[in-house]
């Protein structure tokens, strides 16, 4: 039996807050998350660094807050090869150490001599537990394309799924096609808890279950509108479950402190015994995870998390500058910051115009919900307000009262009797930048910027590229 403790790093695309059973989503089925839960801890606010995959996936390699990251920082990019990524350090540890599928990126790494995850394995877990030498630990990222766009239309009805019965955000429109589309992405929810499944069972033959650490979560929210991409719940919150077998003294455990995912490597490292690098700003889950607590547990240190927003995909007219913004949440208020609040929010309805050519509302996904919520917001006011909610731009400052608007819909920043809330939690919000060494809190935003991309963009169906049109 290894001397420390196996890791096993599942992750999901594009998958977001609440949509797991073990959260109480009525419609889509998650057993193996919810048996992780039961059986370890289930964290109740857990958020990522950006809402975006590339900068998201750097955070949590890293253990650092993505604007520490240079290009890092955004969508399509690469990652400067002298950061240090915790897979990489286990492996110098002695750990075995490789991937499957999605796990950075997505982006270049031409200067890199080897991926920051460790070897990648085509034949999965079971190929890479094969390999294994013997008495060796391991830290394994399981990924996945799931539940990343796009869906086979139809996916979730045709399962069975009762559409009547799923929970929509308050910025969607009630409508069949927004139904049908949330079930086809729970689809895809339920095919990677199944990939899950298959991974415990194999822990469970070789008996390595329970000396293995298994933490199962999404890189951030849904790929709807008024989700990925920004900084709202819909988009910024995940999943997070993490079984431990007897490390975790009371399991069953439901934890209302705020975490981040940069704490994930800082975990992993201190599991392993390994030296966690100054640079690195996540702070281990590991009192959380021993603790016999539930609900508050490290009340001080915990009562807030803070993310943000740099370039997701240039999707604006006459430049390549992304909607750079940050966020401070805590259990009561969500305050944003919009350091371009000129900018399309979700990118420029006009794709005619667009600095890509045929890019369309580029940071949100294509899809029916997107389309529909396009193509209808001039049948009535309801449908124009949330088409503004997703796509219209946005004030320099945005406040929510999480308690009483959960969806997170009416901006109360320019309301007088909130005015001492706003300006207490913006001065923290900068406070907090600025000792993460975040260059937009210091003036020097423009370090975060110009960087390369590699990707391409969400472009409108009617888009001709040989006539421009």
């Amino acid at each position: 039996m290894p001397q420390h403790p196996n890791i096993l790093f599942a992750i999901a695309d594009d998958w977001g807050y609440p949509h797991a059973g073990a959260y109480g989503d009525p419609v889509v089925q998650t057993p193996v998350f919810d048996r992780l839960a039961r059986e370890g801890v289930l964290f109740m606010h857990a958020y990522i660094s950006s809402p975006s995959c590339t900068p998201s996936r750097n955070a949590i390699l890293s253990g650092q807050y993505h604007w520490r990251l240079g290009a890092g920082a955004s969508l399509w990019s690469t990652l400067d090869p002298a950061t240090p990524a915790y897979p990489l350090i286990l492996e110098e540890a002695g750990y075995h150490v490789g991937y499957w599928r999605k796990s950075w990126g997505p982006g270049k790494l031409d200067e890199w001599n080897k991926h920051p995850a460790g070897k990648h394995y085509k034949a999965g877990f079971e190929g890479f537990l094969s390999e294994r030498p013997d008495n060796k630990p391991f830290c394994f990222w399981l990924g996945a394309s799931d539940p990343h766009r796009p869906y086979k239309a139809g996916t979730g009805i045709q399962s069975g799924m009762d559409i009547d019965k799923i929970r929509l955000f308050e910025c969607f429109p009630d409508h069949p096609v927004i139904r049908s589309d949330v079930a086809d992405y729970y689809f895809e929810v339920q095919r990677f808890d199944s990939d899950v499944a298959n991974a415990i069972e194999l822990l469970e033959k070789t008996g390595e279950l329970e000396n293995t650490i298994i933490v199962m979560t999404g890189d951030h929210g849904m790929p709807f509108p008024r989700s990925k991409a920004n900084l709202y719940d819909s988009g910024s919150r995940v999943p997070l479950a993490i079984r431990w077998g007897s490390g975790i003294r009371k399991p069953d455990r439901k934890i209302d402190d705020f975490i981040s995912l940069c704490d994930l490597a800082p975990t992993f490292l201190e599991l392993a015994g390994v030296k966690i690098p100054e640079v690195m700003t996540g702070r281990s889950l590991v009192g959380l995870m021993k603790s016999k607590r539930e609900g508050f547990i490290q009340t001080s240190e915990r009562s807030f998390v803070l993310y943000g927003k740099e370039r997701h995909v240039p999707c604006q007219e006459e430049t390549m500058d992304g909607y750079p913004s940050r966020a401070i949440r805590n259990h009561e208020f969500l305050y944003i910051r919009n350091y371009k609040p000129g900018l399309w929010p979700s990118g420029t309805p006009d794709y005619l115009n667009a600095t890509l050519p045929g890019c369309w509302l580029g940071d949100c996904d294509n899809g029916p919900t997107k389309s529909y919520m396009v193509e209808n917001k001039d049948l009535d006011a309801n449908h124009r307000h949330l088409w503004e909610l997703s796509f219209g731009k946005r004030a320099t400052e945005e406040l929510y009262d999480c308690k009483n608007d959960p969806g997170q819909i009416n901006n109360l920043a320019g309301e007088p009797e909130y005015d001492e809330i706003r300006a207490s939690l913006a001065l923290k919000l900068m406070e907090q930048l600025e000792l993460t060494g975040d260059p937009r809190a210091m003036g020097k935003g423009d370090e975060l910027e110009g960087h390369p991309y590699y990707g391409g963009v969400p472009k409108h169906p009617d888009y001709k590229p040989e006539t421009g049109e």
